[in-house]
């Protein structure tokens, strides 16, 4: 009822609605009972004035916010060398693993000359690398970080040529 009233009051209504809406508070007393609550609390929000900020406003609060020590921009407080240390502690723990997992291999050749190369891969044991679950966990931890390292990395050389741009 009061949905339909205000949209009656506000002229949102259709025209059918409209005569319908003016029928019932002629016939009904609920409805004109709230019909008028809704006109008066209507006629009070149109009359009430809104209160508006003084002219000044905007530079006081930029004054205030002048006063106040703004923190600076992480490029002053991050001390690079510690960047570049963790930086090269993950390039070395890959390089590292890669030199283990190398190592593991068995490079002994089956036949007894054949080959052309010193190897033959197709007699290659893989399984002593990667049966430890917690190196699998470890290389796959690092190959993670190493390539948000890259692309961090690589993200804030683009930045840069943005800038100079």
């Amino acid at each position: 009822m009061e949905e339909r009233l205000w949209e009656y009051i506000d002229g949102m209504s259709t025209p059918a609605e409209t005569t319908v809406i003016e029928q019932l508070i002629e016939a009904d007393s609920a409805w004109r009972a709230k019909y008028g609550e809704l006109l008066e609390a209507h006629s009070l929000l149109l009359s009430s004035e809104l209160e508006e900020p003084s002219m000044r406003f905007t530079k006081n609060v930029m004054e205030e916010i002048a006063l106040l020590q703004i923190a600076p921009a992480a490029k002053t407080y991050i001390n690079k060398k510690i960047i570049w240390g963790i930086a090269i502690f993950f390039i070395t723990m890959i390089a590292g693993f890669l030199i283990y997992s190398v190592g593991q291999v068995k490079w002994s050749n089956g036949s007894a000359g054949d080959s052309k190369l010193p190897v033959d891969f197709s007699h290659i044991d893989l399984s002593p690398m990667f049966s430890n679950t917690f190196v699998n966990v470890f290389m796959m931890m690092n190959v993670v970080l190493g390539l948000f390292l890259l692309d961090r990395y690589l993200s804030n050389k683009r930045k840069n040529v943005h800038k100079e741009a």
